[in-house]
């Protein structure tokens, strides 16, 4: 039987002259005389110095406790009240306000069951000297109107109105004397809404004074529930508020100025 002698190339035993696999991948030592090749730049945080390596911890810590703090005291805004939410009150509020805020609460909370309008009616100040009461315009449906068959309503429409009423009647009683100090700003908000929407002229007449009134209807029961109860309209009626130019834009307080002469 013929042996044969193991392959020298294959099994990486140097020949003559030969070196094997492994000193062949080994990294060449520089010639004498040459410079030694640079070493590769250590990437990432590692290659970082101890001092920046700490700043950027401390920034993270920074960052993640500022989130946690942020996402707390929104998880507390949205939750049924509580020790925690009652004790830090005042804290999560201004977090939360007012770019942070809101509209809905945690764990279903009750739907709204009464449906709220907001009309404005105004005094004309016709051409003639004549005043005139133009009948009662209802700005939340012009507000539907807006936003039934827009698929992407602005925000503007769907919350400008309404979260300025709300906040109107936050300030004040039910017989509608000033109950906060932010009562005659939210006066001057809610008046600046409507003006935006009725403009400076109706009919021909300079507006001078507006009226709000809030029109309530509870939604009628269900054809399957055995409750009922009365779906009357509700009013609720406002003083006159008398109209100037701060409570215009300036294009249309140019026109309403002008009309006065």
């Amino acid at each position: 039987m013929e042996s044969r002698q193991p392959d020298e190339s294959r099994a990486g035993i140097p020949g003559d002259g030969g070196v094997t696999g492994a000193e062949a991948a080994a990294p060449a030592e520089p010639a004498e005389g040459e410079p030694a090749a640079a070493p590769r730049p250590v990437l990432g945080i590692a290659g970082l110095s101890p001092l920046s390596r700490i700043i950027v911890a401390l920034a993270i810590a920074v960052l993640a406790g500022v989130v946690t703090v942020h996402l707390g005291a929104g998880f507390l805004h949205v939750a049924p009240a509580n020790t925690l939410s009652k004790k830090h009150d005042e804290t999560i509020d201004r977090i939360v306000f007012p770019e942070f805020e809101q509209n809905w609460r945690l764990f279903a909370p009750n739907p709204l069951q009464t449906n709220i309008h907001v009309e404005v009616r105004a005094q004309l100040r016709m051409p003639g000297g004549d005043t005139e009461e133009t009948g009662w315009v209802d700005l939340t449906a012009m507000d539907h109107e807006n936003i039934e068959g827009n698929p992407a309503p602005s925000h503007t429409v769907q919350n400008e109105l309404r979260r300025g009423w709300d906040y109107w009647t936050d300030t004040h009683d039910e017989d509608n004397r000033a109950i906060s100090d932010r009562a005659d700003l939210a006066e001057d908000y809610v008046k600046r809404i409507v003006m935006r929407r009725l403009g400076p002229v109706l009919n021909e007449g300079r507006v001078e004074k507006i009226q709000l009134r809030q029109t309530s209807r509870r939604i009628a029961p269900p054809p399957w529930s055995s409750e009922q109860w009365d779906t009357a309209p509700v009013y609720r009626e406002l003083p006159w508020w008398i109209v100037t130019g701060e409570d215009l834009m300036e294009s249309d307080r140019e026109v309403w100025e002008e009309t006065a002469q």
